[in-house]
């Protein structure tokens, strides 16, 4: 599950990036500035990226037994600007509280020593 949430974060920071330089830099500079360049060089990327979060985001999710109601509002961040950090950093949460769950049920308890 470590590696899935590797992947999962790292595409979730591009297209979270990628989106907010689409939104917050390239429609203004297109529409305000007529400079269409940064939609260009932004918006192709992004949607493509945006299906590689999505595989990231189901792989992950399957993996961490999520609802799919979660799933999907977790895959659907990635449309919105600054959502995709934010579901992120909530994804984040869950699977280290998952992994630290795990490596305590693994470990066996300590055993008390004798005193002496």
């Amino acid at each position: 599950m470590r590696n899935a949430w590797i992947r999962y974060r790292i595409m979730a920071w591009i297209v979270g990036t990628l989106l907010v330089v689409l939104v917050c830099v390239g429609l203004p500079l297109k529409y305000l500035g007529d400079y269409p360049a940064v939609v260009t060089w932004t918006a192709i990327p992004h949607g493509y990226l945006y299906m590689i979060l999505l595989i990231t985001a189901v792989d992950l999710g399957l993996r961490a037994k999520w609802s799919w109601t979660r799933l999907i509002l977790i895959a659907l961040a990635g449309t919105v600007p600054f959502l995709s950090f934010v579901a992120e950093r909530s994804a984040t949460k869950d699977i280290r509280a998952k992994l630290a769950a795990q490596a305590e049920a693994v470990e066996p308890a300590p055993t008390p020593s004798a005193p002496g």
